[in-house]
């Protein structure tokens, strides 16, 4: 490498020490005996016995990968089963599975943008989303978090003749979620597209015949024209991967023109058959959406005493039912989180450790995510621990 590049990485290296926010891979054993409260497992799929056999079967029957791209080999049946399931339990028309959640919003975004689309964003959309719109080569305006207002203030000023307004359903920090019903009312005036992640909500949120199946199933969003859906297939469903959601023409264009699916290998057929699995698991036991949220207003009910008392609160209301699975606790620094998060691991509970610029608002937290299979004792004892944390907070 050269003298140059070498002494800015080292120039870099220095920064992030000194601020706090060097990152490590903390590897796991398969047996670790952790209370999670870190994954993005909201259903405790990952580990479900259906859904691993699942998997060894579709790598025994089409093998350990793809092969090539969707468009050359790389299409099994179970890639088209699982558009297809995936699409009826989001209440979408159509579906098309892309190798991560990442490569999705990619894909959508740079296929819809370009100069003649304007991108509205809410200011704490993913780094997927934020990716997309600068390798889209629209421009793209940013609007205060959930501020319906000012997103229309910034429509209503375009020359453009498309626009494309884009949200997440549950948002993966805060965990509070978007006034969907009043952006797709805003979409309808404006003439503009809805994009909406649902990363965090499919499996969890959801309300009668419709729980679990995301906050667009069962509502007017579900396959409305102006409406499309992202979608990641390694959270609650416990496999891996992503997925656009919208019209067959959507789905057509996309697979001509998104360069995230067309040049990249497709999903192997292991995680495809898992995700399938994943699908009919939530969609035959909506049960397990209902037990994240009442494990998560478990968690912040234990909490709550605690944050009080020193000063801090739970960003998410204390509610009977939370919205989705994810709490954070704002923490005074990068420092601070750091120390909490690894006090917590040596107590035996693995919590989110969020700091910048991983935080959309710049303030580090603890992220805490529910899951449906915690036991009642794993969290009188993850509150237990968490509240001997918060107690040293100065």
């Amino acid at each position: 490498m050269s003298a140059s590049m070498t002494r800015w990485l080292e120039t870099q290296a220095a920064v992030r020490e000194r601020r706090g926010l060097v990152r490590r891979p903390l590897p796991r054993a398969a047996d670790e005996q952790f209370i999670d409260l870190a994954s993005n497992d909201y259903l405790g799929l990952a580990a479900d016995p259906r859904v691993a056999e699942a998997a060894a079967a579709a790598a025994s029957l089409w093998g350990t990968g793809a092969t090539s791209s969707r468009l050359v080999a790389g299409t099994t049946r179970l890639h088209l089963e699982l558009e297809q399931e995936l699409a009826a339990l989001a209440g979408m028309e159509t579906a098309l599975v892309f190798s991560s959640g990442y490569l999705a919003n990619i894909g959508v975004i740079t296929a819809l943008g370009g100069p003649g689309t304007l991108i509205v964003a809410d200011e704490h959309c993913h780094a997927s989303m934020i990716d997309g719109m600068r390798l889209s080569r629209s421009r793209t305006e940013p609007f205060t978090h959930n501020s319906v207002e000012e997103a229309g203030r910034l429509l209503a000023d375009r020359s453009e003749p498309r626009a494309l307004i884009a949200v997440e359903s549950l948002y993966s920090v805060l965990g509070d979620e978007a006034p969907l019903v009043d952006l797709l009312a805003l979409a309808e005036q404006n003439d503009a597209v809805l994009l909406i992640d649902e990363a965090h909500s499919l499996g969890v949120t959801g309300t009668g015949i419709f729980q679990g199946r995301g906050s667009v199933a069962g509502t007017a969003l579900a396959g409305h024209p102006n409406v499309i859906v992202t979608a990641t297939l390694s959270k609650a469903l416990g496999s891996q991967g992503g997925a656009v959601l919208g019209s067959p023409l959507l789905r057509e264009h996309l697979i001509n023109r998104a360069r995230s699916f067309i040049f990249d290998t497709g999903l192997a057929p292991a995680s495809a058959a898992a995700a399938l699995a994943g699908v009919r698991i939530i969609r035959d036991e909506p049960w397990r959406a209902g037990s994240v949220r009442r494990n998560a207003a478990a968690l912040a009910a234990g909490l709550a005493p605690a944050l009080a008392a020193h000063g801090t609160a739970v960003d998410q209301p204390v509610v009977e039912q939370m919205a989705g699975a994810v709490q954070s606790i704002a923490m005074p620094s990068a420092e601070a989180v750091l120390a909490a998060a690894g006090a917590a691991r040596t107590a035996g509970v693995r919590i989110g450790c969020f700091r910048p610029p991983s935080v959309p608002d710049g303030i580090s937290r603890l992220r805490l995510t529910a899951r449906a299979t915690l036991t009642p004792e794993e969290i009188e004892d993850s509150c237990a621990v968490l509240r001997g944390i918060l107690e040293e907070l100065p």
